[in-house]
């Protein structure tokens, strides 16, 4: 019997590069996804067909980590199998055909969207629906980190497999659902697509972590989170050197994560907006993931630009997840965005900007 399932896109709201550092994040499920149609087969083998790409299998068992396929969706999907042997947990074959209603270079991150959606289909048909969704998450993160060769931390998949917004506190585990409903406050959040390309950026993202954890070395600790802010800011550090300013913007939005919660739990918008401008700027000024030397790209820089001057004084704007390419994220008054959006369509084309809605 065929088994309908739904793992939403997720979107990040407060947290830039913060969850790689046990740092805190602020997230949410969106209403954009993969829908999936799955059955158990009688055989070891797991078969996919997606819209619009070739369809592909992956044989249990066969559970070696292959360079040549990292980055692929086989990745993934030998990966979380894998991760699930490892835990004990239940496995076989299937058939699952696959329908994304994600767009291309959205940032509502596919990759995890669908590794998650692999942990679902294995627990629905296998495991009773009985797997823990942050086991999933984890599950998840395990197969990008290692099979699809990508060091990301836990928010993405976390967001995605939960299904709703959720603030999350990685150094004390700490995960507390929220209820974000921008609409009430008579706002609406929305992403622009500023046509940048993710290839090449690898180094690029892998570097932020890197300089974080160089200065967590300084105190003898791993990761940034777990560094006393105190100790950090009483060294009277120079902002000149590019570690150091990543290290200023962790403890800056880790500190900033927590106030965004509690304005949206009040439904505040006045005050959501005004630190969500803050993160954007210490994401730009800060962080410096907006443009790398690595491809010299200058969308995102462009499109956050245009964000400043079509929003100053009415709406807020942020880089959306990883940066150096993709998308920027805008709150404003519901009255407000039809004009935003002509205005960023107008740079980056038809259909660039879409008003995304919270799971």
């Amino acid at each position: 019997m065929y088994k309908e399932i739904f793992t939403p896109g997720r979107t990040e709201l407060a947290g830039n590069h913060t969850d790689h550092q046990h740092g805190r994040i602020l997230a949410s499920g969106v209403d954009l996804g993969l829908y999936a149609r799955c059955e158990a087969n009688d055989s070891r083998v797991m078969r996919i067909r997606s819209e619009g790409f070739a369809p592909f299998e992956v044989t249990l068992g066969q559970r070696d980590i292959r360079p040549t396929e990292f980055g692929s969706s086989k990745s993934l999907v030998r990966g979380v199998a894998a991760a699930f042997e490892d835990l004990g947990l239940k496995v076989g074959g299937f058939d699952a055909e696959l329908r994304s209603t994600l767009p291309a270079g959205s940032g509502l991150s596919s990759s995890a969207a669908f590794s998650v959606m692999i942990g679902r289909i294995l627990n629905t048909l296998y495991n009773n629906g009985e797997v823990d969704p942050v086991v999933i998450a984890r599950v998840a993160q395990t197969a990008e980190n290692r099979y699809f060769g990508k060091p990301c931390g836990l928010m993405d998949q976390l967001a995605c497999s939960l299904g709703h917004a959720v603030y999350v506190d990685f150094k004390t585990n700490e995960i507390e659902p929220i209820v974000a409903d921008f609409g009430s406050m008579g706002l609406r959040l929305c992403l622009t697509d500023t046509g940048g390309s993710h290839a090449g950026l690898d180094s690029s993202y892998a570097r932020i972590p890197a300089d974080m954890i160089y200065v967590a070395n300084l105190f003898d600790q791993g990761v940034l989170g777990d560094v006393d802010p105190a100790a950090f800011w009483a060294r009277g550090y120079s902002a000149s050197d590019r570690p150091i300013r990543r290290a200023m913007h962790f403890f800056g939005e880790n500190e900033r994560v927590p106030r965004m919660r509690d304005a949206l739990k009040r439904g505040d918008g006045e005050t959501y907006m005004r630190l969500m401008n803050e993160s954007g700027r210490s994401s730009e000024e800060l962080l410096n993931n907006i443009v790398t030397s690595a491809t010299g790209d200058t969308k995102l820089q462009e499109g956050l630009a245009l964000s400043a001057k079509l929003l100053e004084g009415r709406g807020a704007w942020r880089v959306h997840g990883g940066g150096f390419a993709g998308c920027v994220q805008a709150l404003m008054p519901a009255d407000y965005f039809d004009t935003y959006k002509a205005g960023m369509e107008a740079v980056f084309g038809s259909g660039s900007c879409r008003e995304l809605r919270l799971a």
